[in-house]
């Protein structure tokens, strides 16, 4: 099988981001076959319908990054109970303009952590709810709500206590994004 190419989307910018360690950490838990291109958001202006015909070279960017990879996983924090400004904003920028998303018919998976106990379940789901809408294939289960704590991310790599967990995900991930290539 031919090598997959997964854009892995951190909905966090923050320098020291939870999300982003975790990302960076289950990653290397991909099997072969599987290779993570981290998508970068932090530069992205503000969407404006208004700069559709002419988009900054970041939007460009992004919209290329997102149509030349066979899947996405979305680490997401939550914020006051949904999804960071700084993702949906580059969500919406790679869906537009109008019948123009490069997410569609992209295999998707959502995960995330966050200090609270419920690590994430809401943003995660509303998360779904938009990428159910971006017409985005979404590997339903399992679901990986992950409170942060120390020892999760341990030299670069999930820590001993959630490795087995977390590689029941990434398996399960890697499987259906396979299929989904079909």
């Amino acid at each position: 099988m031919n090598q997959l190419t997964i854009a892995v989307v951190v909905g966090s910018v923050r320098k020291e981001s939870f999300n982003r360690q975790f990302a960076e950490a289950l990653v290397k838990q991909f099997p072969a076959g599987l290779t993570a291109r981290f998508i970068r958001i932090d530069d992205l202006p503000l969407y404006n319908q208004d700069d559709d015909a002419n988009p900054a070279p970041a939007v460009t960017r992004l919209r290329q990054e997102i149509k030349t990879a066979d899947a996405v996983l979305f680490v997401t924090p939550e914020y006051n109970r949904s999804v960071p400004g700084v993702l949906k904003n580059a969500i919406d920028h790679a869906s537009r303009p109008w019948g123009q998303s490069v997410w569609a018919g992209k295999p998707a998976g959502v995960v995330g952590v966050s200090v609270g106990a419920a690590g994430t379940c809401m943003a995660q789901q509303h998360l779904r709810n938009i990428i159910s809408y971006l017409n985005m294939p979404q590997l339903g289960q399992p679901e990986m709500f992950i409170q942060w704590k120390d020892g999760l991310v341990k030299d670069g790599a999930v820590g001993p206590d959630s490795k087995e967990f977390v590689q029941k995900y990434v398996d399960a991930f890697a499987a259906w994004v396979k299929q989904q290539q079909g």
